[in-house]
């Protein structure tokens, strides 16, 4: 495993960080103070789409972080039956919609669809933004089944004393895991006075996480479980409470418990905060088909990494958010039965568990979301799941 240094994260989106680890890994920094860093690599929301095309693929030249080699026993993918012209013809105009950089789709295992896009190739690895969060979310399972972590019923502040007598006491390691904290949170990501666009322009304090500072300042709207709002603190806490409980930064976690037992043919880098730890809510890189190997992965029950059963009920709907979609432990469950990991501007890991089938997209959406572009993947998913029926 290596070290990779570069320019800061955006404070406009990678909001967070991860305890400090301990170990070698405690103490890894980036290179440049803030004031060195130049704007335009700090505005990641506002990059236009050459800049995004050309960054989204090499965001480790960018930004500081920590990469892994990859699994020294690669899953192999073997070739299965393409889809038919029809199917082919609707999907290509479904990406071109989402101006995706490419899709895999795998069925039994076996690879139906794989093609790239924007001058993407299978080689090149590819920002995740959340869907980072469902890799932190295995990685709580993980230290669950390691004994690292007690229970989901454990209060936070088992794990990080520094939020005692915050809005976060009594709050359960669950209840981070499913957004219910009842903490109040503003993820506009379009506000620059909102809290994810704040959270990393407040000042390190020695010996604290980033996400763990800015979580004094907080206060609480609700009781602990009874609301749910979208927060990306709350993965960073949940990454925080993952290095506190087992020592690692979540990289080199990741390594153990995701990439070599999953079979990533490529190595992992996962973005890094000013105190040089592992921002649990966002964007780590991969290879296409190491999202399709994870989604795989996942999908046969992530063993050895995670407890038996553990994604029956973390890729369930711990919270039901109406109309047939849901949240789980950082999860979103659909209409259909089946579940995924997904992230800004066209990132998405999903699973369909009655067809067995994983479908992989990674895109640059011309914006963040959209209700036109989401309306474009929900129907890329149903065309792809039906012709896996036939």
């Amino acid at each position: 495993m290596r070290t990779k240094f570069g320019a800061l994260v955006a404070a406009a989106l990678l909001a967070g960080c991860a305890t400090a680890p301990g170990g070698e890994r405690a103490a890894v920094y980036p290179t440049q103070p803030a004031e060195a860093v130049p704007v335009e690599h700090q505005q990641v929301l506002f990059w236009d789409d050459a800049t995004r095309s050309d960054r989204f693929r090499r965001m480790e030249d960018i930004f500081a972080g920590i990469d892994t080699a990859p699994a020294p026993s690669v899953r192999a993918l073997p070739q299965g039956e393409a889809f038919d012209a029809e199917t082919l013809a609707k999907v290509d105009g479904y990406l071109a919609e989402m101006n995706a950089a490419g899709i895999m789709v795998l069925q039994d295992g076996k690879v139906r669809l794989e093609k790239y896009r924007l001058g993407f190739g299978p080689e090149q690895r590819w920002t995740s933004f959340s869907v980072a969060k469902s890799f932190t979310s295995t990685l709580l399972g993980a230290a669950v089944k390691d004994g690292s972590i007690a229970s989901l019923s454990d209060p936070v502040t088992r794990y990080l004393p520094q939020l005692s007598g915050t809005a976060y006491d009594g709050v359960t390691v669950e209840q981070v895991a499913t957004m219910t904290s009842g903490v109040a949170w503003n993820e506009d990501y379009a506000d620059p006075d909102s809290d994810v666009a704040k959270m990393l322009g407040i000042a390190p304090v020695a010996g604290e996480p980033q996400a763990v500072t800015y979580a004094r300042t907080l206060t609480r709207e609700a009781p602990a479980g009874e609301k749910w709002v979208y927060k990306t603190l709350e993965t960073n806490l949940l990454g925080d409470i993952v290095a506190a409980a087992t020592g690692k930064s979540l990289t080199a976690y990741a390594k153990d418990k995701i990439v070599d037992p999953a079979g990533f043919a490529g190595g992992l880098f996962w973005m890094a905060d000013l105190t040089g730890n592992n921002i649990g809510g966002c964007c780590l890189s991969i290879r296409l088909s190491d999202y399709a190997r994870m989604g795989q992965w996942v999908l046969e029950g992530g063993q050895p990494s995670v407890p038996e059963g553990w994604f029956a009920k973390a890729g369930a709907a711990q919270v039901d958010l109406g109309n047939g979609f849901g949240y789980g432990y950082q999860w979103w469950t659909y209409p259909g039965g089946f579940y995924g990991a997904q992230g800004i501007f066209g990132q998405y890991i999903t699973l369909v568990p009655e067809e067995n089938m994983v479908i992989a997209v990674v895109s640059n959406y011309p914006t963040a979301t959209g209700d036109g572009l989401t309306r474009a993947r929900m129907a890329l998913w149903q065309t792809v799941i039906e012709a896996g029926k036939r």
